[in-house]
């Protein structure tokens, strides 16, 4: 791809959710060597990277996402010589690694958050987020949990209300004290020593708070809610002005950056999930001393037409300047593309042309597990949820535990998975998507999506080139993407029915090997249902 050093610039990475992936031990559970014993199957999708989510030590109130000890492994994905070997492996291999970083909260049984509940005056008192109650002993003010009711809850010893955005056992950090920023930063020193290629940023935009803890704004009637938020959460009802995306988290990923810049070839990814997320991307991206990349939730959304996402790019790349994006159609928080956007649509056709918008899209890009073999959101009964999120919202809103159910190996009950009990049932419909099966088919979706995956690695204008979107085409995608040594056309119809639109420009020649059938008749681009067309422009 390049300079290496800049793999990620334009890179696709695998995202592993470890939990769900394989596991190695027969308990139910993927774990670290249930990873490492798969690593060849994502090496030969001719991906760049993977991303692990989070295989800390944790109580797993919320899976992984609250951390009681930032450097440990838990014991159900291993230890941590069972990281050092997967690391080796996928070094090995040619594999980047990133790990996942949630550093805006802790577990409540982390010993750093033990100490500082103990007293207002103790060593580690001010690491976290502590406020009076109010005179009537109400919470500090009505900021809200994204899973739930009050982002504050009282703590008897110190008589205080403690802060989290999350559940009430992920208390925030106050990242005003310059000893809790110090702390993260030397966390992830110690990954970055480890060999570790980079991190992807949990909640980037989440670090700080006002100081002043003012009550946030209601939202003004008709705005859109946070894509990443259910619509009957009423943590969409506030305009987030004040508990999230401070001015102070530039300096910061700045100092973040200069970390990072003393590894040679890391990366870094922040989710950022706001009001205003894409405005954030491009700050946080802008100036080569920030992120190096970043994502929203903006096409993690249910909204899928052809001006919806033209609308997104076109605000992105108005206010991007030098930042750079990373885009993803799914991931282990939201319903899966197949069932979110293609729940119509022809369900072995869909899931490829969905690829060819992800890959074509200026920026890097990340390809959750399973998304390669078009699986759909899983069906998981009520009686075996586990996502905290989805119990508390049920039955208007169901959780995430569908798109984190295991990974379909082979087409027998269980998926391969485990020997033993899986922790999420696997869908019966998830098994002729197999891994075992797909691989036996020619024209299955796990094999046009590596076929797509390699060709997309020697166009080096899809990588890094620039993007122009073309206008007045209607429901077909359309735009250029152009660098040094490429110029290349892209036309996509995400859609079950022959469309037609204008060409805009004068093409060399209609490129080949991709695995899509679009045409060109008499300047006018004919792509059949979920068709594309790559082109050489003059």
């Amino acid at each position: 791809m390049g300079d290496t050093g800049k793999w990620w610039k334009g890179g696709l990475i695998y995202q592993i959710y470890p939990r769900s992936f394989m596991d190695a031990n027969g308990d139910g559970v993927g774990d670290l060597p249930g990873i490492t014993a798969k690593l060849d199957y994502i090496a030969d999708l001719g991906v760049d990277a993977i991303w692990i989510s989070p295989f800390f030590t944790s109580p797993m109130q919320d899976f992984g996402y609250d951390i009681a000890d930032y450097r440990g492994v838990a014991p159900v994905f291993g230890r941590l010589e069972d990281f050092t070997a997967l690391l080796d492996r996928a070094h090995q291999l040619g594999l980047k690694v990133i790990i996942d970083q949630v550093i805006s909260h802790s577990s409540d049984r982390h010993p750093w958050f033990l100490q500082s509940r103990e007293s207002r005056d103790n060593p580690r008192a001010d690491w976290y987020v502590w406020a009076p109650a109010r005179a009537d002993g109400a919470p500090p003010n009505n900021w809200l949990s994204l899973f739930g009711g009050s982002a504050w809850s009282w703590d008897s010893r110190r008589r205080q209300y403690y802060l989290h955005n999350f559940l009430c056992s992920q208390p925030d950090l106050n990242f005003h004290n310059p000893a809790v920023r110090r702390a993260q930063l030397d966390n992830m020193r110690f990954w970055l020593e480890m060999g570790v290629d980079g991190f992807r940023m949990d909640v980037v935009n989440f670090y700080f708070h006002s100081a002043g803890l003012e009550d946030n704004p209601p939202a003004p009637a008709g705005a859109a809610a946070l894509t990443s938020v259910s619509r009957d959460n009423p943590y969409a009802f506030q305009r987030h002005q004040y508990d999230i995306s401070q001015p102070e988290n530039l300096a910061f990923l700045r100092e973040l950056r200069a970390l990072l810049d003393q590894y040679p070839g890391s990366a870094s990814v922040g989710e950022i999930s706001a009001d205003n997320a894409l405005e954030l991307m491009a700050q946080y991206t802008a100036g080569n001393d920030k992120l190096h990349m970043a994502y929203t939730f903006d096409l993690l959304s249910d909204q899928c037409s052809a001006d919806y996402i033209r609308a997104v790019i076109r605000r992105l790349e108005s206010a991007i300047d030098d930042g750079w994006p990373c885009w993803a159609l799914s991931n282990h928080d939201v319903m899966r593309c197949l069932s979110r956007w293609g729940a119509a649509e022809d369900p072995q056709a869909f899931p490829r042309i969905a690829l060819a918008l992800l890959l074509s899209l200026r920026g890097s890009a990340c390809l959750y597990q399973g998304e390669e073999l078009g699986l759909p959101q899983a069906q998981v009964p009520y009686e075996r949820l586990r996502d905290p999120y989805g119990l508390a919202f049920w039955p208007a809103f169901k959780g995430r535990d569908g798109c984190r159910t295991p990974m379909v190996w082979e087409a027998r009950p269980g998926g391969g998975f485990s020997r033993g009990e899986p922790w999420l049932p696997v869908d019966p419909r998830h098994l002729p998507l197999s891994v075992q099966r797909q691989r036996a088919q020619a024209d299955s979706t796990l094999q046009a999506a590596r076929r797509l995956i390699h060709w997309r690695r020697q166009q080096p204008a899809l990588v890094s080139g620039d993007i122009k979107l073309h206008d007045n085409t209607g429901e077909i995608l359309c735009w250029s993407r152009r660098c040094a040594q490429q110029k290349l056309l892209v036309a996509l119809n995400m859609g079950g029915q022959t469309r037609r639109a204008a060409l805009p420009q004068d093409i060399d020649k209609v490129l080949e090997g991709h695995g899509f059938s679009g045409r060109i008749e008499r300047r006018e681009i004919i792509l059949g249902p979920y068709q594309a067309l790559f082109a050489q422009l003059v």
